[in-house]
């Protein structure tokens, strides 16, 4: 009885056939032709946040400084802390109102920037005015 066992066992095939490995590699071409795209699509909306977060932060900096001095005319560029990808700019800048632009290096479509004017209070997408 042992032996006849173990001679079908012996005698048994196992393993997997091609159409039940074709049809698992079609699931998992089906789950990452979903899956990639929305990870890239949250990655670049995680960047422009972080060039929005570091423009109100620099906002944050020159109202500060103006109710320190009176005026947003000063020393306040050296102050702003941004993420290593973001390059923020003053363009303009007077004793009543400034204007700064962020750049962020990851980002795919060049023509997403984003600026703080003083006068609209939040960030917005483009260039300063």
């Amino acid at each position: 009885m042992l032996a006849r066992i173990r001679k079908s066992m012996e005698e048994r095939e196992e393993g997997f056939t091609l159409v039940e490995l074709l049809v698992v590699v079609v699931i998992i071409g089906i789950l990452a032709s979903i899956a990639i795209p929305t990870f890239l699509n949250q990655r670049e909306k995680a960047w422009q946040r972080e060039s929005q977060s570091d423009l109100r932060n620099s906002a944050t900096v020159m109202e500060t400084f103006f109710g320190d001095n009176g005026t947003y005319v000063g020393e306040v560029a050296t102050a702003f802390k941004v993420s290593d990808d973001d390059t923020l700019t003053i363009k303009s800048q007077d004793a009543t109102s400034y204007c700064i632009d962020v750049n962020n290096a990851k980002l795919t479509t060049a023509t997403i920037d984003y600026h703080f004017d003083s006068t609209v209070g939040k960030p917005a997408t483009g260039a300063c005015p």
